[in-house]
């Protein structure tokens, strides 16, 4: 792979993943400021951040299946969704592995401290881990016999 191509599928991912993060958390601020307020419902923001992760999982999937890996989409369908959300959520993971460390084991407790190490050193982190994991697993060049054709655009 050329490095043109490369630096193009990096960025395609970063925007992808970027309308993902700016969906995750509206969509939780929303839900946490109105149907799922901790006010009106008990776990109200617990349950709106697996509603926004969801959204935000199913968002990327389609955004890199159709933008940053869209050369190597596959025709099994549900394997390619089960194999994103799996690295998904081992990216998420890492996130929460920094936090973790950072909050419980370093005693950094600041609420700065948090944000730091679990939404840049664990979301950098976390990013990494899924764009090499898309790259080579899911849509990895050993899937050749599982990559469905170019689908032609509307004419």
């Amino acid at each position: 792979m050329s490095t043109d191509r490369l630096v193009r599928q990096v960025a395609q991912f970063g925007i992808v993943g970027g309308a993902g993060f700016l969906l995750d958390v509206g969509l939780f601020n929303l839900l946490t400021l109105t149907a799922l307020s901790p006010q009106s419902v008990h776990g109200g923001p617990l349950v709106a951040k697996v509603i926004s992760t969801t959204a935000a999982i199913t968002a990327n999937w389609l955004g890199n299946r159709w933008l940053t890996f869209r050369d190597h989409r596959r025709t099994d369908l549900l394997r390619e969704a089960v194999e994103f959300g799996l690295v998904s959520i081992g990216g998420s993971l890492i996130a929460v592995l920094c936090l973790g460390m950072t909050h419980y084991v370093l005693h950094h407790t600041s609420v700065l401290a948090d944000n730091l190490s679990a939404n840049v050193l664990g979301l950098a982190l976390g990013s990494a881990f899924r764009f090499v994991a898309y790259r080579y697993w899911v849509y990895g060049a050993r899937r050749t016999a599982l990559v469905a054709e170019p689908v032609a655009g509307p004419r």
